[in-house]
């Protein structure tokens, strides 16, 4: 008889993990005071500048600029610290196309370096080989919420003069050595799009300590104005990519119930690693002290399927769904074999333009491995559950090593 449920047995379990989003009277009243206010732009309310200033001071960063999505966040980042035609931008392999897009949409050219296999983040060995005299930037993802070792990636940074702009889209209240990611480069950029720990359906926010940086992100995200001139007088090229006070007063209502969340995740992130690291064929992530907070937007581990009669990532993927535990097989390719990117499609319609960069010659090791036989993810609300919930985490993991020739 088939114990497993995809074969027909009993699942684990058929509750359902915690909704998403979360969600209470703070928004409403905060959004019925905006509406009634009749200031719904955030040039003439005041939640938008108040939210700057409080998550700027939350990542230790001296300012913080909203803008209408977290890839907004990163084209303007780049064009604010000075990143454009030309200038080449080493990123990740395996992250959200937006990474790799922001820096196509500020003339810039994408150069994908592979991951630590141990982290899921940036190889910066791999990084360092990459380098060319057309290198300008270097994009540090802070994948899944978890810092980059941005000791390493500072000093390849310090050691070539490279521009440091902070993905940290995943990472509201990620540290580290104790200082919040996204203040530790010239800037870094944050997302509050649906899915995110802390969100408002859309938005993003860039963050930094340079003066210069702060004054141009402003100005691009508002039609190239500047704050010592006229209201119709523009500086600079920029265009309208402002939030909206309505969304800010969703976000002060999320941010103010985020640490309490973040302290869930946590706890049950340190549960998972322990329970997963005893079972062999599953492998978490390294441990590293110098991260000293972390908002595990995911919980990543990798799954050798040789511990599990050969079956592919796919089949266990099935096999956890219909336990009933919400499981993603991550990211399906690397960014470099997205159509996009092989085609160089950056133009009107999917017209090519010519890149010096021939993305079909690109191979990433541990990304392709990453992406096709080992990465599983658990998303964020999922480790806002119980302490009950994430043992039936493990218990269909098990369960299905036990059985894994029904697969």
């Amino acid at each position: 008889m088939a114990q497993l449920a995809s074969k027909g047995g009993t699942p684990v379990r058929t509750e359902r993990f915690p909704f998403w989003p979360v969600w209470g009277d703070e928004e409403i009243e905060n959004l019925t005071a905006v509406i009634k206010s009749g200031k719904w732009g955030c040039l003439h309310g005041t939640l938008s500048d108040e939210f700057e200033r409080k998550f700027a001071a939350y990542q230790d960063a001296k300012y913080g600029i909203l803008v209408n999505s977290g890839t907004t966040a990163l084209k303007i980042a780049l064009t604010a610290a000075g990143i454009g035609a030309g200038d080449q931008v080493i990123v990740p392999a395996y992250t959200f196309i937006a990474s790799a897009s922001s820096i196509i949409e500020a003339g810039a050219v994408p150069v994908f370096v592979d991951i630590d296999p141990h982290t899921f983040n940036i190889d910066v060995d791999h990084a360092a080989e990459l380098l060319t005299s057309a290198t300008r930037a270097i994009m540090p993802v802070h994948f899944a919420g978890r810092p980059a070792d941005m000791d390493a990636v500072l000093a390849l940074a310090k050691k070539h003069d490279l521009v440091v702009i902070e993905d940290a889209a995943q990472a509201w209240g990620s540290e580290w050595r104790g200082t919040g990611v996204g203040a530790l480069g010239q800037a870094g950029t944050f997302s509050f799009q649906s899915s995110k720990n802390i969100n408002a359906g859309e938005g993003g926010i860039i963050i930094t300590n340079d003066d210069l940086v702060a004054k141009m992100a402003r100005a691009h995200n508002n039609c190239g104005r500047s704050q010592e001139g006229q209201w119709y007088e523009h500086f600079y090229f920029g265009g309208n990519t402002r939030i909206t006070e309505l969304q800010s007063a969703v976000l002060l209502a999320q941010f103010g119930r985020y640490p309490e969340q973040m302290k869930i995740r946590q706890d049950n992130m340190n549960y998972l690693n322990q329970e997963l690291a005893a079972i062999e064929g599953i492998k978490v992530l390294a441990e590293d002290a110098r991260i000293t907070s972390q908002s595990v937007h995911l919980f990543i581990f990798q799954y050798r399927k040789e511990f599990f009669a050969g079956k592919d990532k796919s089949l266990f993927i099935d096999a956890m769904r219909k336990e009933g535990i919400p499981t993603s097989p991550g990211y399906s390719i690397p960014l470099y074999k997205q159509p996009v990117f092989q085609k160089k499609a950056f133009g009107p319609r999917g017209r090519a333009v010519d890149l010096p960069i021939d993305y079909t010659a690109v191979v990433c090791p541990q990304t392709e491995k990453a992406c096709f036989e080992e990465a599983v993810w658990f998303t964020q609300n999922v480790l806002l559950g119980t302490r009950e919930d994430m043992d039936d985490i493990v218990e269909a993991i098990v369960k299905i090593k036990v059985h894994a020739e029904e697969l």
